[in-house]
């Protein structure tokens, strides 16, 4: 890293892909009170591309470290490096003792988060979450833009949506790498979730949309999305769907914003990818078993979120606790086909 003189603020970013989505409405209100300073964020390597999506930022700085790992030394030597850097003020979104060290150890002198992990003289702006009055993650993470009091709380619906941005040239490049025509229709399904098992949508049910959406539209180009660990998922589709092309593992994170920003519609569980989905501002389905569709909705101006709101959910549990997951099971493909079909362009308003 270079020395850079400039008027700077440092943003710590979360290390799940949708938290990073919800955090952009903090960096837009940070900009509106602070036009003349730059807003870098230093962020793990398998966020970087979502916050490279994001018109406030103007550098993002790769952390080093494992997962996991207190990694005393290398925290030093960053924090040495992000001195010279000149920051004025530090916002540490993740709640560890480990991310406030970074800002403390840099000398950054206005040092903002929450209390998590009692990181008193780490963090001195500190802001306390309400267990008892839950909020939303856009409002969770916007809240920090303001002074640490309960009055200066905006509820979700006062702030600013989160926004991601990708240039057309570059989405329709990216499209045709992947030997997908830009000028023929494209459906995004997001079968994973990275959380856990809990949160998906059966594989089988995926199918039977892929092939209603083929059905109706014989040129459409349906692709699914995800990471390495979605391929087994991914494969099942496509067995029952044929025509659907899987991509998970072959994208870099960059490279299915891209494609997201050109899909006319998206299917996707409780995921990060349904939170790029929504920021880019695609028509979305959004499919939520043990997580609540209130505490990180789409926002998408056509959006709609399929919750079945039984009486067990939402558990929040990585693998279903009672071992029969019909919070996804019993959400019916019809159900969802319902909610995409009016989302296809090629359906009319009286289809």
């Amino acid at each position: 890293m270079n020395t850079v003189t400039a008027s700077r603020i440092l943003v710590i970013s979360p290390n799940w892909i949708g938290d990073a989505v919800m955090a952009q409405p903090l960096l837009r209100l940070l900009k509106e009170g602070h036009p003349l300073h730059a807003i870098d964020v230093l962020a793990p390597p398998p966020v970087s591309a979502v916050w490279r999506a994001m018109a406030e930022v103007d550098t993002v700085l790769e952390t080093p470290f494992r997962h996991g790992a207190l990694q005393l030394k290398a925290r030093w030597q960053l924090a040495r490096q992000l001195k010279q850097r000149g920051y004025d003020a530090a916002y540490v979104l993740p709640n560890t003792l480990k991310f406030a060290l970074i800002p403390w150890l840099a000398g950054i002198r206005k040092r903002v988060g929450y209390l998590g992990e009692n990181r008193y003289g780490l963090l001195n702006v500190i802001h306390r979450d309400d267990k008892r009055a839950p909020r939303g993650m856009v409002a969770f993470y916007a809240a920090l833009a303001a002074p640490p009091a309960a009055n200066s709380v905006a509820s979700t619906a006062q702030l600013p949506r989160p926004r991601l941005t990708v240039a057309d040239a570059e989405a329709e490049r990216v499209m045709r790498n992947f030997g997908l025509a830009p000028q023929l229709p494209l459906v995004v399904f997001a079968p994973g979730a990275e959380f856990g098992s809990a949160k998906r949508w059966p594989a089988a049910y995926f199918g039977q949309l892929a092939l209603s959406v083929r059905q109706l539209m014989e040129q459409a180009q349906i692709v699914l999305l995800g990471s390495v660990k979605d391929q087994p998922v991914t494969a099942e589709i496509v067995k029952c769907a044929p025509a659907a092309i899987s991509l998970a593992g072959s994208t870099s994170l960059a490279e299915a914003i891209a494609l997201i920003a050109r899909a006319d519609a998206v299917v996707s569980n409780d995921s990060g990818l349904l939170h790029i989905a929504s920021a880019l501002n695609r028509p979305v389905v959004a499919l939520y078993g043990p997580t609540d569709p209130g505490h990180a909705p789409p926002f998408s101006d056509i959006a709609t979120s399929i919750y079945l709101n039984l009486s067990c959910a939402p558990c929040r549990q990585r693998e279903c606790p009672l071992k029969h997951h019909k919070c996804m099971r019993d959400m019916l493909p019809e159900q969802v086909w319902q909610a995409l079909r009016p989302m296809l362009p090629t359906i009319s308003s009286d289809s």
